[in-house]
């Protein structure tokens, strides 16, 4: 049980809420592209998820930033989940 707890802390630390550069967030939800095809990516998310895009532009999001701020990866992790 213990074990459980341990695993769970570090996943925690590691997506904790604190600014992501977008290359680092988006290569963390798609590990499996090259960074400018997974920054790609993330960025039609946002585009296609009305709601998603909606909110993070009521808390500053402009599309070409290059880091997402703590309130703004707080709603990529409710629409996304944590990567």
């Amino acid at each position: 049980m213990k074990e459980m707890n341990t695993q769970e802390e570090i996943f925690e630390k590691k997506w904790s809420i604190h600014p992501y550069y977008r290359r680092e967030l988006a290569m963390a939800y798609s590990p499996d592209l090259l960074p400018e095809s997974a920054v790609r990516r993330l960025t039609l998310w946002i585009q296609c998820n009305k709601q998603l895009a909606e909110e993070l532009r009521q808390h500053g999001y402009r599309p070409r930033q290059q880091v997402f701020t703590s309130i703004q990866v707080e709603v990529l992790f409710r629409y996304l989940g944590k990567p």
